[in-house]
C-alpha cells in the first residue's frame, strides 16, 4: 500500500480526539509540575521551608517564557508548582486546536524549567474554556484562594515539624482542622498569617507593561490585591489587551 494511502487510512485515528475551542470562549491554560516536592528537595538540599524564593523565581521565569513562546498571553499567574495563562480573547494560533496548546505549552514549560534548574522537569497542561469574563475572574479568584489555603497549610505543617513532629504526626495533627484552628495553631507557633509575604499568600501575577523607552516588557507583581480588588485587577488585563 502506498504511503499516501496509509496516511489517509490512519489519519482519522490520529485526529479522532481533536477539539477546537469555539470562537467567543476565553481560554486559560493551567500547567502543573510533576513530583516537584521531591525534585526540589533533591536538587536544592538547603531549600527554605515552606517557601523558597529560588523556586518562586524559577516559576516566574518559566511563566515569563510562556508569555513569549508564540501565543498571545495577556496575563500569567503562578503559585506553588502551577502556572495559569490567560490568552487574548482573539487568540487564534493553530486554529484554537486544543492538542496543540496542550503539547506545546507543556513542552515549553518543561524545557524552560529544566534548563533553569539543571534537572529534568515535567509539566502537564490543560485548557479551560470559559464562556465569559465573569468565569475568567472566577477562575483566577479560585487559584488565588487555593494559594492562600496552600500557604496556611504549608506554614502549619512546617511549624509542627519545627516543633519536633514527624511527617506522619504533623499530617495527622492537621487532619480535620478548619481554617480558624490552623490560624490559631500558626499564631501559637509565633507566626501571624496576615504578616507573611503577599507572594506566599496570594501568588505572583505577570502582565505586560511599557518601559521608559515605550518597549513592551513583562512585569511581575509580588503584591497582588485581594477579593474584589483582585477581580477588578483581572478584568483590567482583558480590557488592556
Amino acid at each position: 500500500m502506498k504511503s499516501d494511502d496509509l496516511a489517509g487510512r490512519l489519519r482519522p485515528f490520529e485526529t479522532a480526539g481533536d477539539r477546537r475551542v469555539p470562537p467567543g470562549f476565553h481560554m486559560v491554560a493551567r500547567l502543573d509540575g510533576r513530583g516537584f516536592g521531591q525534585l526540589t528537595k533533591e536538587r536544592l538540599p538547603d531549600l527554605a521551608r515552606p517557601f523558597d524564593v529560588r523556586v518562586r523565581d524559577l516559576m516566574v521565569d518559566t511563566a515569563r517564557h510562556l508569555m513569549q513562546c508564540g501565543f498571545h498571553v495577556v496575563y500569567a499567574y503562578t503559585q506553588s508548582d502551577e502556572i495559569s495563562l490567560l490568552f487574548h480573547p482573539r487568540e487564534r494560533a493553530f486554529g484554537r486546536l486544543l492538542r496543540k496548546y496542550h503539547s506545546i505549552l507543556a513542552g515549553e514549560a518543561s524545557a524552560k524549567f529544566s534548563l533553569l534548574l539543571g534537572e529534568l522537569v515535567c509539566f502537564d497542561c490543560r485548557v479551560a474554556e470559559l464562556p465569559d469574563v465573569d468565569r475568567v475572574v472566577d477562575y483566577f479568584r479560585w487559584r488565588a484562594d487555593d494559594a492562600a489555603r496552600n500557604c496556611l497549610n504549608m506554614h502549619c505543617y512546617w511549624a509542627l515539624r519545627a516543633a519536633g513532629r514527624s511527617e506522619g504526626e504533623a499530617t495527622a495533627a492537621l487532619a480535620g482542622l478548619g481554617p480558624d484552628a490552623r490560624h490559631e495553631l500558626l499564631f501559637r507557633a509565633g507566626t501571624n498569617f496576615a504578616e507573611l509575604p503577599l507572594w506566599q499568600r496570594r501568588g505572583v501575577g505577570l502582565a505586560w507593561a511599557r518601559d521608559a523607552d515605550d518597549r513592551p516588557r513583562i512585569s511581575p507583581d509580588l503584591e497582588l490585591p485581594m477579593r474584589a480588588d483582585y477581580e477588578a485587577y483581572v478584568r483590567a488585563k482583558l480590557v488592556e489587551s
